[in-house]
């Protein structure tokens, strides 16, 4: 029995779709009213100072009734978010009696499912001119009450299917919680009057603090990254340019919200300039595959993932695409409608990039960023694309390749033009570090990893090994053997290893990513047992689900009588690497 997604596909071959394919003129009949699209930005490309900074709903009203988001209940028009999000302003301000209206320096947490409540969240917060907390809806409540607490939040902001989750923590923590009507009913929200300050009235956007996203550091606990207003639209701006977003464009929408990711480049980047998000409420191959193929209106131009998903994807694909006239419509479909498919967040294998190109006929753009800097490097919207690099520097970006464990000597530096690379030292290894406008502000509340996180002269230092080669830039891996990076998301071992040193029976662990074909790398617990106690992965599986994040959670475990240690009395991670996982 064919699956509904080969039969979907397997309908369009009953209506003449595969005959029209093998005509000469199939290809203006499958483009349809897709237009070739020119180079398309919010304009010329200016420099901080020149260029007027506003997040990015003051350019909703410009596009009134467009589709701007198509989630599970409905389409909303870019008009509708931006008054219901008006009418949530109103409603923060008074649970908060801010009797001026701006809530400059007041951070607001905020969890919602993947659907148009996340905009209406994160447009309200900043009409109000407070601070975005994005919160993670894989999340324990423990890990969310330390974020809300982390960021001082002054209130709380439930999505429909978190209100049970959020409210008692709010009652918990002393403070004030609204809870957001369902997707469907978001226009509930215009009958609120809008008596937030008007966003008109504020005028100094550039370095007020916008959002404080939480990531996985080398100290364990997660830190606060802030970003400001204008941080925000710089990245948006390179990214706009580079891969010529235009209104036209339809993307599917299947990640996480509380990194960038998700957030800036498959959410804030289409509403810059009008285009259509289509969002799934959680991952599903047969719904990607579904939404990819359809010829519904919109039809999706833009696809943005990490190398699990595509993995993931290819595996859904040899399992239920296994007729060759189904394989080349997927193939003649994906390569003319979709203009761009992106892969990024973690490194996407040679075979994943070369078997995806079979299918799709799509050489998957890969770029390279993180939560502190935004996207710093990117291979090519137009020109060829080398499997396993991560392009140039994006505009207004600087990086810089040092040798950390000498001088500091400087390997290589560069920007969008060109790159310098010192005499005999090409080819080198050393630590990626970025400088430009996207870069973050601050570790929140966090001073000296402020400081420790950026060298003397100003530059950020990544923690990632990097080489520049062949006229492009390499990541080779973390620096620090303490950060796992699976499925798309940067997982801190010391953080794992201070949840699983809770559990009762274990008394030493050491986290440790290994080498995985799909996630990239997957965590693994290596444990030393209380005398006479034993466990097994399902058994510390089931325990853990109870304290930490589902992705965070070991996927392999490796019992030791003694948990080896040097001299020091430190753990070699690496060495654990190489006695448990040679190869």
């Amino acid at each position: 029995m064919l699956c509904v997604s080969t039969a979907t596909v397997w309908r369009s071959f009953q209506n003449g779709l595969h005959s029209k394919l093998s005509r000469p003129s199939s290809l203006k009949w499958l483009l349809g009213n897709i237009v070739h699209r020119a180079w398309v930005s919010s304009g010329p490309r200016t420099t901080r100072s020149q260029e007027r900074v506003a997040p990015v709903f003051t350019k909703a009203l410009a596009y009134k009734d467009k589709v701007a988001i198509i989630d599970e209940s409905r389409g909303h028009s870019y008009s509708c978010l931006y008054h219901s999000s008006k009418g949530l302003a109103a409603q923060i301000h008074q649970a908060l009696a801010c009797h001026s209206g701006d809530l400059q320096g007041k951070c607001i947490s905020f969890l919602c499912a993947n659907d148009a409540s996340y905009t209406v969240a994160q447009w309200a917060t900043w009409m109000c001119g407070g601070t975005a907390v994005p919160l993670c809806r894989k999340h324990p409540v423990s890990e969310l009450e330390y974020v809300i607490s982390n960021s001082q939040s002054s209130l709380l902001l439930a999505g429909e299917p978190y209100t049970a989750t959020l409210g008692p923590l709010a009652h918990k923590l002393g403070l004030p919680c609204l809870h957001l009507p369902p997707s469907a009913s978001l226009d509930a929200l215009h009958r609120a009057e809008p008596r937030c300050q008007s966003n008109e009235e504020i005028s100094d956007w550039a370095e007020r603090p916008a959002m404080i996203i939480y990531t996985s550091g080398t100290t364990g606990r997660p830190k606060g990254v802030l970003h400001t207003h204008s941080s925000l639209q710089v990245m948006v701006q390179a990214l706009v340019s580079e891969w010529a977003w235009s209104r036209d464009d339809v993307i599917l929408h299947t990640l996480p919200l509380h990194h960038v990711h998700g957030i800036v480049n498959k959410l804030m980047c289409p509403l810059w300039v009008g285009a259509t998000c289509i969002m799934l409420p959680d991952f599903s191959p047969q719904k990607v595959w579904e939404e990819l193929l359809s010829f519904r209106s919109p039809v999706v131009t833009v696809f943005m993932a990490v190398p699990t998903i595509y993995s993931k994807l290819i595996q859904h694909y040899d399992q239920h695409f296994t007729q060759p006239h189904v394989q080349d419509f997927i193939r003649a479909a994906c390569k003319e409608r979709i203009r761009l498919m992106v892969s990024g967040s973690a490194s996407l294998p040679q075979t994943v990039l070369e078997r995806w190109k079979l299918i799709t006929g799509h050489v998957l753009l890969e770029r390279y960023g993180m939560t502190e800097i935004g996207m710093a490097l990117s291979n090519p919207l137009n020109g060829p694309r080398i499997p396993g690099a991560v392009g140039a520097p994006l505009p207004g970006v600087e990086v810089r390749i040092v040798m950390t464990n000498t001088s500091n000597t400087t390997i290589a530096e560069g920007n969008s033009k060109h790159t310098r690379v010192k005499p005999g030292l090409e080819g080198r290894e050393g630590e990626l570090q970025v400088r430009g406008s996207s870069v973050f502000q601050e570790y929140w509340n966090k001073p000296q990893e402020t400081k420790d996180g950026f060298t003397e002269d100003g530059w950020f230092k990544t923690g990632d090994t990097a080489v520049y080669k062949d006229g492009v830039y390499w990541i080779m891996g973390r620096t620090s053997v303490d950060i796992i990076k699976s499925g798309g998301y940067k997982i801190s071992a010391l953080d794992v290893e201070r949840h699983l040193l809770a559990h009762p029976d274990i008394t030493d662990v050491a986290v440790i990513g290994a080498r995985d074909s799909t996630w990239g790398q997957k965590v693994v617990a290596v444990v030393q047992m209380k005398k006479g106690k034993t466990i097994t992965l399902p058994e510390l599986k089931a325990w853990a689900r109870e304290h930490m994040a589902p992705y965070t959670i070991p996927t392999g475990l490796i019992v030791v009588e003694d948990m080896p240690r040097n001299q020091m009395g430190k753990v070699n991670k690496k060495d654990l690497l190489h006695q448990f996982f040679p190869h």
